[in-house]
């Protein structure tokens, strides 16, 4: 199969040279200049690089996913999977599966779900759009998990940012929390922490943040206020700190307005907690 690649980044470079290893006949393209992987042939342009191409692969900067899409709809040949793996908002995904499209190609949303630069092409991935299972039978071959959903483009951006709310925060979290400690002399302390806390029954501790956060927002959010008075103490920059006190202020104010005698809404949440541990 002939894949063409746009962009040989970190990521792109070993997704081209995957496909190489792989057997398939694979151009690729990037406006810098760089060596290409083993096997790979270096085009001079986006368009000499997707020109005949059954499968392309884009990994290039959310940035200049559309004027790349741009430079490419007019070389592509009809029926070709249009493979978009760049951090594109969902209704740009939406946008580029419809100008595609237009002259016969498949397009596939493309969500990355891991650190390329450790898993290499075999980095878990979602896709969506029409393109998604041509996409995927090939991202396969390259021992990569893929999960396909049976929705159109920007259905699978989407889901990666819901993941992402959690991830790239969870990350922001334990980089201040581990600083704080490193600054009061308890890295490791915290570090044994933070790593008991992720470890164990997940559905468990969704349901007990979940309930509990709403439950004991006022106190709660004294408690963090004390904690970044304690990061300011320790010249430790506390933004995710500060944003905690600021989303459970927000959840107390939610609580009193929601009060009713006899039952709350944060008593709603934790029978809803209850039931589900049930």
């Amino acid at each position: 199969m002939h894949c063409a690649v746009i962009g040989l980044g970190e990521a792109g470079s070993r997704y081209a040279a995957a496909l190489a290893g792989s057997g398939h006949h694979v151009t690729a393209f990037d406006p810098r200049d760089v060596e290409p992987p083993a096997r790979v042939e270096l085009a001079g342009s986006e368009a000499e690089a997707v020109k005949n191409a059954d499968l392309v692969l884009v990994l290039t900067s959310a940035a200049v996913a559309r004027p790349v899409a741009e430079k490419c709809v007019a070389h592509l040949k009809a029926g070709t999977c249009y493979a978009d793996l760049t951090s594109s908002a969902p209704a740009q995904m939406e946008g580029l599966a419809a100008d595609l499209e237009k002259v016969d190609a498949r397009f596939a949303d493309v969500a990355i779900l891991g650190p390329v630069t450790v898993m290499g092409a075999s980095t878990p991935l979602l896709i969506s759009g029409t393109g998604a299972r041509a996409a995927a039978e090939v991202l396969l071959e390259l021992g990569a998990r893929v999960d396909i959903l049976d929705s159109p483009a920007g259905a699978a951006m989407a889901h990666k940012l819901l993941r992402s709310v959690f991830m790239k925060g969870l990350a922001s979290l334990v980089v201040e929390a581990v600083s704080a400690g490193e600054a009061a002399g308890a890295e490791d302390w915290i570090r044994k922490e933070i790593a008991s806390q992720l470890a164990g029954d997940g559905s468990a501790v969704i349901d007990r943040f979940m309930a509990g956060s709403r439950l004991h927002a006022e106190r709660r959010a004294h408690e963090m206020t004390s904690a970044a008075d304690y990061l300011a103490s320790l010249n430790v920059p506390s933004d995710m700190t500060s944003a905690t006190v600021a989303s459970l202020h927000r959840l107390a104010d939610e609580n009193a307005r929601s009060y009713t005698p006899g039952r709350s809404v944060a008593d709603e949440s934790v029978l809803a907690s209850i039931k589900r541990e049930a």
